[in-house]
């Protein structure tokens, strides 16, 4: 039997700091920045240390990811300590140095209580009901897809700007009425937590403040205000388009045979509105998608929707399928809504796809009916005629009236293990 070997000794040790400074760490976290040859953090986080922490302090510069590399290896052999604020496991740097330093034990993470969980015990808030969105170098549009009538959320601030930031969107997207409540310098003698008002009186009634704070929002849409559910078919005047849109009804069955599943990227070619990759990424925040629209107006009129809906992640491609496929990260799910017959266009679509991956096309035309026939003989799968009708007045009376029907062929892409080729 062979002896266990021993764990790998740490090379960066990573430490949650909140703003109670030293005063507020564990003994093993002092120890391990007073042993700490090298010290890596912000500003802020540093001058918390007292002198007794002697290792030379070394600043993040900007931007702080493309510096990880670099720097770990520039104080390779010594012992590192990074300064984190509060849990350096959410959304802290982490994550990074996890990425970076990859090997299990390699890494040694002693956090801190995060600021979510100190607002939420201020708050009396259970955590498990509450939507944590991170505006750190991020878009404050990203709040728009947590927005829900009688939801709670907390906000992670990029600075003291962030909150009237998020009473301008909140009042932008109808939920004007909501509860805004900023908490400033958790768990640290400065600490501060009646800054409160609704979104609509915001302005007015809150000066910035300071920068590290958390803002809580307990959200109340108007009466009048778009009601936009959590699940694919968003009401048609959601969006801003042309006439380019796959309709509320049609866009529900295709993201359902879509499938996102938390983690995936979607390629929306042909993407008019974009509505079919808008919705793909509101189904879990991790959700990726790029789309591939030729029409330069189409995709300014693209990322406008993703940023009013949420997803201001949503990547946008200028140009024409499938020459502009090229460069793209391989996806897991393809959703074809125009450009069917541009020559190569299907099969290259198919040929990106890695085993398990899933290629759904939408038409209204015959000629391209007849390409998903023909890849419906060569790729099984399901063929499906979707027909849709509204009621309509007529004269006096109430008819049917009969949208175009929409040809839609949906494939999963398997592994032929007798010859070990995708098909």
């Amino acid at each position: 039997m062979n002896p266990a070997r021993p764990a790998p000794t740490a090379a960066v040790t990573v430490v949650g700091i909140g703003a109670d400074g030293w005063d507020g760490l564990t003994d093993a976290s002092r120890a391990a920045l007073s042993e700490a040859e090298v010290l890596i953090g912000g500003p802020r986080q540093l001058d918390l240390l007292p002198p007794r922490c002697a290792g030379e302090r070394i600043a993040w510069p900007s931007p702080l990811r493309p510096a990880v590399p670099g720097l770990l290896a520039a104080h390779a052999g010594r012992r590192i300590a990074v300064l984190a604020s509060g849990d350096p496991m959410f959304y802290g740097i982490g994550r990074a140095l996890a990425e970076e330093v990859g090997e299990a034990g390699a890494l040694r993470v002693m956090p801190h209580p995060s600021s979510v969980s100190y607002a939420a015990a201020r708050l009396g808030w259970p955590l498990e009901d509450i939507e944590v969105v991170t505006l750190v170098g991020r878009p404050a549009a990203r709040l728009a897809a947590a927005l829900h009538d009688g939801r709670r959320i907390l906000v992670l601030s990029a600075g003291a700007d962030t909150p009237g930031e998020v009473a301008a969107l909140l009042r932008d997207r109808g939920f004007g009425a909501s509860r805004i409540r900023v908490l400033e310098q958790l768990g640290g003698a400065q600490e501060r937590t009646n800054a409160e008002a609704t979104a609509d009186d915001w302005p007015d009634a809150q000066p910035t403040g300071d920068p590290l704070n958390i803002v809580a929002v307990t959200c109340r849409r108007a009466p009048d205000a778009p009601r936009l559910g959590a699940v694919p078919g968003l009401p048609d005047d959601a969006y801003e388009h042309d006439g380019q849109l796959t309709k509320r009804h049609v866009r529900a069955v295709t993201l359902g045979t879509l499938a996102p599943a938390p983690g995936e990227l979607l390629w929306d070619i042909g993407g008019g509105s974009g509505s079919i990759a808008v919705e793909w990424m509101r189904t879990h925040p991790s959700c990726r998608a790029v789309t591939v629209e030729r029409d330069p107006v189409r995709a300014a009129r693209i990322t406008r929707n993703a940023d009013r809906l949420g997803v201001p992640g949503l990547r946008v491609v200028t140009g024409a399928a499938p020459a502009a496929l090229a460069e793209l990260p391989p996806p897991d799910a393809v959703f074809i809504g125009g450009g069917l017959t541009t020559p190569g266009l299907l099969d290259a679509c198919w040929e990106a796809l890695p085993a398990g991956g899933r290629l759904v096309a939408n038409t209204v035309t015959l000629e391209s009916e007849a390409l998903l026939a023909d890849a419906h003989r060569r790729h099984g799968g399901e063929l499906v005629r979707l027909a849709v009708a509204h009621a309509v007045p007529v004269g006096g009376f109430t008819g049917w009236r009969q949208a175009m029907p929409v040809t839609q062929w949906a494939a999963q892409k398997t592994l032929d293990t007798s010859s070990g080729a995708n098909r």
